[in-house]
């Protein structure tokens, strides 16, 4: 009996699975996006066949011998005003939303990540905490504790979400504490009084049990939105030696004494002050209590995630936040710009998670607060009651949400100028190498893998994301 009759004779499918993985490596399919809209995210109707050969183009390696960090997902800030607009929509048009935003079913693109606020963000109609008192009153007990300022909006909206995508990943932050523990008494600004630190602590611990007694599991929790930033509607200035010393001596401890496991971030804001994060990673006191950084691009260089990655490399990367807008009455897409910059940068420089702020707004890029909030942020979709109107971060996400599913591993993949990539192998084995060209002409080009090959190329200005 020849050795395939004895395999087979074992395992009637393990032939075929070998023939399959086998064929699976000869071809590969690509989704492209051009800024002309004529494809986006479209599958291509030519497979890419690989070969022994290659031409003269430039050689892009992909190398999944070489293994970085484990992906949580990717997704959008469910904020507040994002969840009020969901639920003004009919009942049947929402549900069919949330299938398409977080199924890979139909035309599902996947999302798998969500990032909340802890109480209101700027992006909300109106600014509120889950303890707000009369002016003079103080609640270090958080006796006055209540989610209800979320129960009308953000937690049914979770809750649909959970039951289309069960286990999906959640981050919450805060944009303030409650303004009787601030130095100014005031939503906006302002520092968090040190006699409040411990009162800070249990507000953590009371949103996360509380969330856990919805069917709502926080994964992780960032400390402060962007705690270098006192402009928004709400905000809250923290310091790094203040974060430092709430971290180690109020936060920590009191979520280990409530055996609560959700992961503390650290910084949350941009990579332009990278002796925040480091500063407080080099305390064992804090250090030991946070399971990474978190980190926004407004501002700064992702190659910083590399330089805090290598410094700690046992301690997790988060983008956490980034808002990726078109230019009022650009009819171009413009994409590549916004995927190489955000999306791959983010993840070449051992990001584990990417967020785009933030999923929904309407057609005024509201709802917002008030003498701070962002009134030019538009949502990954505009809803205008049920109409919906998919903008460029919904693509940009979709480039990798859709393909790249939690606990895919980021490989190696080479560079060429102006051809940005980034390269995952997905738990079911699939490949996936995510290419964008920022150049203004196109970019003929070869991908080796295995020591095959497969000619391709990129439109100027586009994305593809290539799959076998």
């Amino acid at each position: 009996m020849n050795l395939r009759l004895v395999l087979l004779s074992f395992c009637p499918l393990l032939f075929s699975c070998l023939s399959s993985n086998a064929q699976q490596e000869q071809e590969a399919r690509l989704w492209l996006t051009t800024p002309d809209r004529a494809a986006v995210v479209a599958l291509q109707s030519t497979s890419l066949h690989f070969s022994s050969k290659v031409g003269g183009q430039p050689v892009l390696t992909v190398d999944d011998a070489q293994h970085f960090q484990t992906m949580d997902g990717f997704g959008f800030a469910l904020t507040g005003g994002s969840a009020q607009l969901l639920m003004r929509m009919s009942a049947a048009q929402r549900a069919a939303l949330l299938k398409e935003l977080f199924t890979t079913a139909g035309d599902g693109i996947g999302v798998s990540y969500l990032r909340v606020s802890i109480g209101a963000s700027d992006m909300n109609e109106r600014v509120s905490s889950y303890d707000d008192l009369r002016a003079g009153e103080t609640d270090a007990q958080m006796a006055k504790f209540s989610l209800g300022t979320d129960r009308a909006d953000v937690i049914p909206v979770l809750k649909e979400i959970l039951g289309i995508r069960p286990g999906i990943k959640i981050l919450g932050s805060p944009w303030s504490a409650p303004a009787w523990m601030k130095t100014n008494n005031d939503v906006k600004g302002g520092e968090l009084k040190p006699e409040y630190y411990g009162a800070f602590a249990k507000y953590f611990v009371k949103y996360i049990e509380g969330m856990r007694s919805e069917g709502i599991t926080i994964d992780a929790i960032t400390v402060e939105n962007e705690p270098l930033n006192p402009k928004n509607t709400p905000s809250m200035v923290m310091w790094a030696q203040e974060q430092d010393t709430f971290i180690a001596k109020d936060l920590g401890p009191a979520f280990e004494k409530a055996g609560i496991r959700t992961k503390i971030l650290l910084y949350d804001h941009n990579p332009d002050v990278p002796s925040y994060p480091l500063s407080i990673l080099a305390d064992p006191a804090a250090s030991k209590y946070v399971d990474g950084t978190a980190f926004h691009l407004y501002g700064g260089e992702t190659s910083v995630l590399t330089q805090v990655h290598d410094a700690y490399p046992k301690k997790n990367l988060y983008m956490t936040e980034q808002s990726v807008t078109a230019w009022p009455g650009e009819g171009r897409l413009g994409i590549a710009e916004p995927v190489s910059r955000v999306m791959i940068g983010a993840t070449r420089h051992w990001s584990r998670s990417v967020l785009l702020w933030n999923l929904a707004a309407d057609p005024q890029n509201g709802p917002h607060t008030n003498n701070g909030g962002c009134t030019g942020c538009s949502g990954a979709i505009t809803l205008d009651g049920d109409s919906v109107t998919k903008n460029i971060a919904y693509y940009v996400v979709q480039h990798f949400s859709q393909f790249v599913p939690p606990g895919s591993v980021r490989v190696a993949s080479s560079e060429m100028e102006q051809l940005a990539s980034v390269a995952f192998l997905t738990p079911e084995g699939k490949v996936v190498l995510v290419v964008s060209n920022t150049g203004n002409f196109p970019k003929p080009f070869a991908v080796k893998y295995h020591g095959k090959f497969f000619q391709t190329a990129i439109p100027a200005e586009s994305v593809g994301t290539y799959v076998w």
